[in-house]
């Protein structure tokens, strides 16, 4: 899973549902605008190359998307430094864990 490019993922796999939920809302928002700007602009060219249409200004659409993802992966970021210093504090508190000992080999696998 990639969840520095994908706001949110990672809290809704820390249990953070409310947050998690918001912060993946507003980034596959804002993805979904980037994407539907991309979209518009590769039409509007190839509409200016075989029809001779004039273009029309549409950045509007990618910088509101680019913007709408920013504040999902900003606010995903005090998230993300959250849960860094509970697993921190989790595991300062927890002993070591017992150590591994080979088992006997059974004669019988030789």
């Amino acid at each position: 899973m990639n969840q520095f490019a994908t706001p949110g993922l990672g809290t809704l796999m820390a249990g953070r549902l409310l947050n998690g939920l918001g912060q993946l809302t507003l980034s596959l928002v804002g993805f979904a605008l980037v994407l539907a700007w991309f979209v518009l602009t590769l039409t509007q060219a190839y509409n200016q190359i075989t029809l001779e249409v004039p273009a029309r200004p549409q950045g509007w659409i990618g910088l509101t998307g680019l913007g709408i993802f920013l504040t999902a992966w900003l606010w995903a970021l005090p998230s993300s430094l959250s849960l860094l210093r509970e697993a921190e504090n989790t595991n300062a508190m927890t002993p070591v864990p017992p150590r591994i000992v080979e088992q006997p080999q059974n004669p019988a696998q030789k």
